[in-house]
């Protein structure tokens, strides 16, 4: 069996790279590690840590193709990030002008929960702790 320790970081290709890094800076509070431009792709990669860990690395490429997301697409589901108020959460999103779905509960652990969607529609849930 594989030794792994934890999840290293998250991939993200957005299409307005402008528009993307702003979102998970501004409104998420990412902040950032690093960030190169990548003359020979014409590609940016932004390193970006939430509480000082890295995990999300988010990349730039000349026309990426669309993904399908919704209904529920073969590939990665979803972005999930544990919070402490998803009231608060969901709050301070509508106030930043982000679409936030209702908060539902999971009927298993019993926690709130809600999705969002980033600038290229990839959703994004808030968890509470």
């Amino acid at each position: 069996m594989l030794a792994l320790n934890k999840v290293h970081h998250i991939a993200i290709i957005c299409s307005d790279y402008v528009r993307s890094k702003n979102f998970y800076t501004q409104i998420l509070g990412l902040t950032i590690i690093q960030e190169v431009y990548r003359e020979e792709r014409q590609s940016y990669k932004l390193d970006l840590a939430l509480n000082g860990t890295y995990i999300v690395e988010l990349f730039s490429f000349p026309n990426p193709p669309k993904r399908p997301s919704r209904p529920e697409s073969s590939g990665l589901r979803h972005l999930a990030f544990e919070v402490n108020d998803i009231e608060q959460t969901r709050v301070f999103l509508l106030q930043s002008n982000i679409s936030a779905e209702i908060i539902r509960k999971d009927e298993y652990t019993g926690k709130q929960f809600f999705f969002i969607a980033d600038p290229d529609d990839l959703p994004i849930e808030f968890y509470e702790k």
